[in-house]
């Protein structure tokens, strides 16, 4: 049994309990990603997942780091900036449909205005 083998000190330290946080935040993107696929019916990667990914990433890699654990710092060291740059790629886009957006309703707009003032 894997608890077994932690000390009942361990769960003492607030370290400890942060770490068991940041585990279950980076947990939860799966619960997530699976509940909206679910729901979709299709497989889909939700930016809340990236969101639950940044988030855990950060929480475990400040707990490896203050508990002297390479193994985790280096794998989250790998997977931080993946995550970051992945919502840099949804935001960027949502920026670009929004942009795009407005500049339709902007020259349907214009039309219409110009439309109405030629017909009067």
């Amino acid at each position: 049994m894997i608890l077994a083998a932690i000390s009942l000190e361990e769960f003492k330290n607030p370290l400890v309990w942060f770490g068991f946080a940041g585990q279950g935040v980076f947990m939860m993107r799966f619960i997530v990603q699976w509940l909206i696929s679910e729901r979709r019916g299709r497989s889909h990667v939700p930016v809340a997942f990236w969101w639950l990914s940044l988030l855990g990433g950060m929480m475990l890699l400040t707990y490896a780091f203050l508990r002297g654990d390479p193994v985790i710092s280096f794998a989250q060291l790998l997977g931080l900036p993946i995550y970051a740059r992945n919502l840099m790629l949804i935001h960027g886009r949502y920026a670009r449909i929004a942009r795009r957006r407005a500049e339709s309703n902007g020259t349907t707009a214009a039309a219409t205005a110009a439309t109405a003032g030629a017909g009067g």
